[in-house]
């Protein structure tokens, strides 16, 4: 595939389709015509060029990296070594195996961005590497204004979700060794080019945040990826502004474990800062929703949750089924899936006298895995060792918690359409009725009685 310019050797030949290639041409044409260095070749290109296109949309460092993973590749016939700029053919190269290449492929580029010397790397260099590849995503996606309406934490340093979410992406790579290190030695550790290339394989984030980072940096059309899967399109049904309990890290991490249909959109049901600390709003705004993502800070800055792969319904019973899972993302990034030990998944309740009135997910009545109590505010997670239906552990700091924030968020098609909103009844309008005839068992007399919209 390709075409003939961007052959560089029998044993190497560019994967780009010819409308792709044309576009990694004419990206190189525009680095060489960049203000060069006296003695760099002109139909090359030097680190000041690639900083000149790229201004400041990549943090420096990750700018470094990208050069000396390209003038690092060793070209078929040539001389071995980092070269003084670079050439075409080492361009398209690393282009080609950075974008379409195998993990193989992959692995060798990283390894190049990750240190210029031949042979492992260290553990703790491939844990650097990490956050600076996880911080110039959410860097890129800022700076091109492409954060789909959420909005990065403000602070001094890069936004605590970096670190978190680089751990996570390092803790998928297998160190090899025969004895077993203290904590801090581990990233003595050496990584050879095996061990690269199955972390590569294993956490397919890493070829994604690659992607993200090459294509918004130098703006490539032709080979943009669609951002949806990675950033879901945030709705708000509120003037004023709004600031989620998750970062940007946080946000990609949790919406790259829901099913693919629920990824692309988020719309905010229900907000404790928003809507007040009642259940019986609670209630009344996520029931009959479709799929959820609910989300809890506790007091102790742990942050956690779960996804409902099914409408919220109350009742007495469980509901939901193994789609549904809990996760964390402060202060650390894990998901918690179905054991398959029972059918615990979901529980949404109120106005009982001998079974626990609350929202819960996982776990079984009074020890749940995440267990929002009808005293709105209160919760728990219990796990010991771990959640019979998610096997997960206690998500919060301490097992009874308190809480002053908690969002749900509807994922995937947006819930209701402008038309049915237009005809809501008063019950709609007002949640908390609606939910308050639901506890007490009164019928809804004017249910199905509203006017059916006409089709536009």
């Amino acid at each position: 595939m390709g075409n003939s310019r961007s052959q560089s050797g029998p044993r190497f030949c560019s994967q780009f389709l010819p409308a792709e290639q044309a576009e990694i041409d004419g990206l190189f044409d525009a680095l060489s015509s960049e203000k060069q260095r006296p003695d760099t070749s002109p139909r090359s290109f030097s680190l000041r060029a690639v900083k000149s296109h790229l201004g400041e949309a990549l943090p420096p460092e990750m700018v470094t990296r990208l050069y000396d993973g390209m003038r690092s590749l060793d070209l078929p016939g040539k001389a071995k070594g980092p070269s003084e700029s670079i050439s075409r053919e080492q361009f398209t190269m690393f282009m080609s195996h950075l974008l379409k290449g195998s993990s193989e492929e992959k692995s060798l580029v990283i390894m190049k961005m990750i240190s210029a010397t031949e042979g492992p790397v260290k553990a703790r260099e491939v844990q650097k590497f990490t956050e600076d590849l996880v911080g110039s995503v959410v860097h890129v996606l800022n700076y091109r204004q492409e954060l789909r309406g959420w909005t990065q934490k403000r602070g001094p340093g890069p936004p605590p979700g970096v670190q978190v979410l680089a751990a996570q992406l390092f803790s998928e790579m297998e160190l090899r060794g025969n004895e077993e290190l203290p904590g801090p030695r581990q990233l003595d550790r050496d990584c050879d080019r095996a061990v690269i290339e199955d972390w590569v394989f294993r956490a397919p984030h890493v070829a994604t945040f690659l992607s993200v980072v090459i294509h918004r940096g130098f703006l490539l059309p032709h080979l943009s990826p669609d951002l949806a899967p990675l950033v879901p399109e945030r709705h708000v049904d509120q003037e004023r502004v709004f600031e989620s309990i998750l970062d940007v890290p946080s946000v990609i991490y949790v919406n790259a474990h829901l099913p693919r249909e629920q990824r692309h959109r988020w719309d905010l049901l229900f907000s404790s800062e928003l809507h007040g600390h009642s259940f019986a709003q609670l209630c009344g705004r996520i029931t009959h929703q479709g799929p959820c993502v609910l989300l809890l800070e506790d007091r102790d800055g742990h942050v956690f949750g779960g996804f409902a792969s099914c409408s919220w319904e109350v009742k007495p019973q469980f509901q939901g089924d193994d789609r549904c899972f809990l996760f964390s993302t402060s202060p650390r990034m894990a998901v918690y899936t179905s054991t398959g030990y029972n059918d615990h998944y979901m529980y949404l309740n109120h106005g009982q006298q001998t079974i626990p009135n609350g929202l819960g997910m996982g776990g079984q009545h009074n020890y749940f895995g995440l267990w929002v109590d009808v005293d709105f505010g209160k919760g728990h997670s219990k796990a010991k060792p771990k959640c019979t239906t998610y096997h997960s552990p206690q998500l919060s700091a301490q097992e009874d918690f308190r809480f002053e924030k908690m969002e749900v968020w509807a994922v995937g098609e947006a819930p209701g359409s402008q038309q049915a909103q237009r005809n809501r009844s008063i019950l709609t309008v007002d949640p908390e009725a609606q939910a308050l005839l639901e506890i007490i068992g009164r019928p809804r007399h004017s249910q199905g009685l509203q006017d059916v919209p006409e089709d536009e």
